[in-house]
């Protein structure tokens, strides 16, 4: 079977690998010239299967309303005109608000940890197969309070995740000191945590990239510099997708109709529109996430396991002789500029806070103060749920596999491998309501979102 696969980033090359495996002729397509150099750029690193709670909860409308003022603000809705693509925000706003009960978020949860769990164990039998290395560090993950408040409620959270087979478990100050001592120094405003031993960490980027070559060494076709043009639809199916090369001088060239047998369109955000061309019409949106990747000036002072920062709801791992800080939602629109003042604001907010965390442990003056912070944002492509679309859509021949906000590198591996399971009519092993499956039947069929 020949199969084309939009988008070259951790869900998409997953994909590659596992179909692949199976014995299928690939093409991958990618407007950049290499693989993982979008949404998997630059996140926080993080494994988190136990951390994977909705954005979407019964409090977040209060928050949000609150937040809309505060340019650092953790979760910051933007609002668009509605008009034109403006209008797919609002509509994905008054969906995201129907989520925001307690019955939808221990729904969702139960479904984000089921996907999770079956994707970490993908995990590791793709890095078993390649060895690859990509500055992981199997530490588990942490996340620390600094509001009372806030931390009574974090024993209902790890009870949660414990129904649903995450051993996450709440733990005193000291405990969490003892599982990572970096934080001696801010321990006055630690009042406790929660620890997940079984979590880990590790660079998207330079995974995904190392399994684009293996992909590439054993026959993969990637196609990077070329933009998708649009996917050609006859007879209630995708019978080709057209894609132009975007290097200097192509202008003039024919668009190039790459034909196949099935088509998986993983473009993150960008995902919606194309799949809208032809009559697809999923709800997901972009946020635009920010980290900052610190060189260490005293790595012996550095966390070795990842954490979560509760007060401004970023992320921070280890990669080397690196800190990666991550944190942070626009919902605004396709904005990717990071010399805005409201950008700069909130890459600010980043390098303020690893200084009070970690004093002198990183690198975090701005490029005005004479230091070198790796800036980046990228956007993370949002339902409202933060269920991803993994499936067969109303079209023939078209399949999907987007919409996993801040999760991709957690669900990347089994999306992947979940994806090449229902191409090849399987129905992959774990309870998750894929798009398309009349699970009843254990098949696929047409469904509408």
């Amino acid at each position: 079977m020949k199969v084309v696969v939009l988008g070259a980033g951790i869900i998409g090359v997953s994909t590659a690998w596992q179909l692949l495996e199976r014995g299928h002729e690939v093409t991958v397509v990618d407007r950049q010239p290499g693989a993982a150099l979008e949404t998997s750029f630059g996140n926080a690193a993080q494994i988190s299967v136990s951390y994977c709670e909705p954005w979407a909860n019964k409090d977040a409308p209060l928050k949000a309303l609150k937040w809309m003022f505060r340019d650092d603000a953790p979760l910051l809705f933007r609002p668009q005109w509605p008009l034109g693509d403006g209008w797919q925000q609002w509509r994905w706003g008054l969906q995201f608000l129907a989520q925001c009960n307690d019955t939808a978020f221990e729904r969702n949860v139960q479904q984000l940890v089921a996907l999770g769990a079956y994707s970490h164990a993908a995990l590791k039998e793709v890095v078993r197969a390649t060895g690859i290395e990509y500055n992981r560090l199997e530490r588990g993950i942490a996340h620390y309070y600094t509001d009372q408040q806030s931390f009574d409620t974090a024993g209902e959270a790890a009870a949660l995740m414990q129904k649903y087979g995450v051993a996450r478990r709440v733990v005193n100050t000291a405990e969490l000191l003892d599982i990572e001592p970096a934080f001696k120094s801010f321990a006055h405003r630690i009042v406790g945590g929660t620890y997940t031993a079984s979590d880990e960490s590790g660079d998207a980027r330079i995974f995904t990239q190392a399994l684009a070559q293996r992909c590439a060494d054993r026959g993969v076709r990637f196609l990077y510099g070329h933009d998708v043009e649009r996917l050609e639809k006859s007879g209630g199916a995708i019978q080709s997708v057209a894609v132009r090369d975007r290097s200097a001088g192509s202008g003039n060239k024919p668009a190039i109709n790459l034909k196949a047998d099935e088509f998986v369109v993983a473009c993150g955000s960008y995902t919606a529109p194309l799949l809208r061309t032809v009559g697809v019409d999923l709800p997901i949106y972009p946020g635009k996430g920010y980290s900052a990747t610190f060189k260490l000036l005293q790595p012996q002072r550095a966390p070795f396991v990842s954490t979560i920062d509760d007060e401004v709801k970023c992320a921070m791992s280890r990669l080397d002789d690196h800190l990666r800080v991550a944190g942070t939602i626009e919902v605004g629109g396709y904005d990717l500029s990071l010399d805005t003042p409201l950008a700069k604001a909130r890459c600010k907010m980043l390098a303020d806070r690893i200084e009070e965390v970690l004093p002198g442990v990183c690198d975090t003056r701005l490029e005005e103060q004479g230091g070198t912070p790796n800036f980046w944002t990228g956007l993370r492509p949002a339902t409202p749920t933060n269920i991803p679309y993994i499936g067969k859509t109303t079209v023939g021949r078209l399949w999907v596999n987007a919409g996993h906000g801040t999760l991709g590198w957690t669900h990347g591996a089994g999306s992947g491998k979940a994806m090449a399971e229902l191409i090849c009519g399987e129905v992959p092993a774990m309870d998750f309501g894929f798009y398309g499956l009349d699970r009843a039947r254990g098949r696929l069929q047409a469904t509408t979102a």
